[in-house]
């Protein structure tokens, strides 16, 4: 949700349907309305209204479909720790690497770097020029390290923890 803070959801405040919710669409963004009231065992207006609620509160990140990069002809996954001069330099250096298209997600860390970032390049000529020619480039970064993704492992959802049954 860009420029948007997120408002924090207190588990304890999800209701049953909430949380049965929350699980249908992790396993599954493209079901319908219909199909996940017949598994919430709920009308479809009472479904969809937790589903509109849990996506205006940010509990739903993305309602969209994700696109595969490669099919784009990005086909170099990368991880960048950056590390930067000051950190009062750091909103201006976060502004200036939201310009990147190629920069997917940006992460304000601890420890070696204050920021991660993952991006995208089309293959290591491409990402050398991302890194050298336009992220190195900006003011208040002092280093990075590059990690190239050979292959994800897995990637999924946090688990749903569905309330006791009373």
């Amino acid at each position: 949700m860009p420029n948007k803070q997120l408002r924090h959801i207190n588990i304890m405040k999800l209701t049953r349907i909430d949380l049965q919710v929350l699980d249908i669409v992790s396993r599954d963004a493209r079901i319908t309305i219909k199909d996940m009231a017949e598994e919430c065992k709920a009308s479809r207006s009472s479904v969809n209204q937790h589903l509109m609620s849990l996506i205006a509160a940010g509990a739903v990140a993305s309602p969209g479909y994700q696109i595969n990069p490669k099919i784009l002809g990005y086909n170099t996954c990368t991880y960048v720790g950056i590390r930067i001069d000051k950190g009062s330099a750091l909103k201006e250096v976060i502004e200036e690497i939201k310009l990147i298209d190629e920069v997917v997600e940006c992460h304000i860390t601890t420890g070696s770097y204050a920021l991660l970032i993952k991006l995208y390049a089309k293959d290591n000529s491409d990402l050398l020029h991302i890194l050298s020619e336009r992220i190195q480039q900006i003011n208040g970064i002092s280093g990075t390290e590059t990690l190239i993704s050979l292959e994800m492992a897995f990637d999924r959802n946090i688990r749903i923890q569905h309330p006791p049954k009373r």
